[in-house]
């Protein structure tokens, strides 16, 4: 087993993992899930909208916006739907890089390393408070020259700092063309959205489980976003982005994709 994979505290991937229905997880991450289902029950369908975002946003980009590169920052553990498996249903020939650097997920990478035979998937062992090595390493696979979609779903709300988020995410994009994407999500406690219950949540989460982890306003993740085109319907609930269902319940998630002028 890796050295550093830790099952003696509950991590975010695995944590998640767990909320999603997967089998990749611990007792450790199975009981602080569960714990934090109850001051925020939920959180289950937050994971759920979070996932689905992802592959509507991913469907729209490669089926309507002719993206055919996919930067994943913020992996996690393979689920269904993962951002190479909706972009090449569409697009066999697109080609996405991976980022994380949790153990974990590294011990699991060889599941998202597949690929049409037409296409490309990548995987990089990086920090996301690193963009410079991040853009050095996918560099070898997408061809920045070239629009490509920047996906952070659920990742910045590990970088603590504002500040340092923002600069995070104008690295990346400085780094990428005209016609590439940003594609966000990140939770609130905005009341607007159901956010009161995570700040109990979030609470116990990082006396308990790690990476520690925090909320933003509208205003903080719409600064995420300045400079970019932010696509219909803007600013919204991850869950009302674009939802297949009039009846898509409201999640204390924000998502947004946001397209570089």
């Amino acid at each position: 087993m890796n050295d550093r994979i830790r099952t003696d505290i509950a991590h975010n991937a695995r944590v998640w993992n767990y909320w999603l229905g997967g089998k990749d997880n611990y007792p450790v991450d199975r009981a602080v899930g569960d714990q934090v289902t109850g001051f925020y029950p939920s959180i289950g369908e937050v994971a759920r909208a979070d996932r689905a975002f992802l592959g509507r946003a991913v469907t729209h980009l490669a089926a309507d916006a002719g993206v055919r590169q996919f930067l994943d920052i913020g992996t996690g553990l393979p689920t269904a739907d993962n951002t190479h498996e909706v972009a090449q249903r569409v697009a066999p020939d697109a080609r996405i890089v991976y980022v994380d650097n949790d153990p974990i997920v590294l011990t699991h990478a060889r599941a998202l390393l597949t690929s049409a035979p037409e296409g490309v998937t990548e995987y990089v062992d990086a920090d996301a408070h690193d963009p410079e090595k991040i853009l050095a390493a996918a560099g070898a696979t997408l061809d920045l020259s070239r629009p490509v979609a920047v996906m952070m779903l659920g990742i910045l709300n590990f970088v603590l700092d504002t500040d340092e988020a923002r600069s995070i995410v104008r690295t990346l994009m400085d780094a990428v063309p005209s016609g590439s994407h940003l594609v966000l999500t990140h939770p609130t406690l905005e009341p607007e959205l159901g956010g009161e219950g995570n700040k109990a949540a979030m609470a116990f989460w990082n006396e308990n489980a790690t990476p520690p982890i925090t909320a933003r306003s509208r205003a903080e993740f719409a600064s995420f976003l300045e400079g970019l085109d932010v696509l219909e319907p803007g600013i919204v609930s991850c869950a009302r982005w674009r939802p297949v269902s009039a009846e898509a319940c409201t999640v204390a998630q924000f998502g947004a994709v946001g397209r570089k002028p």
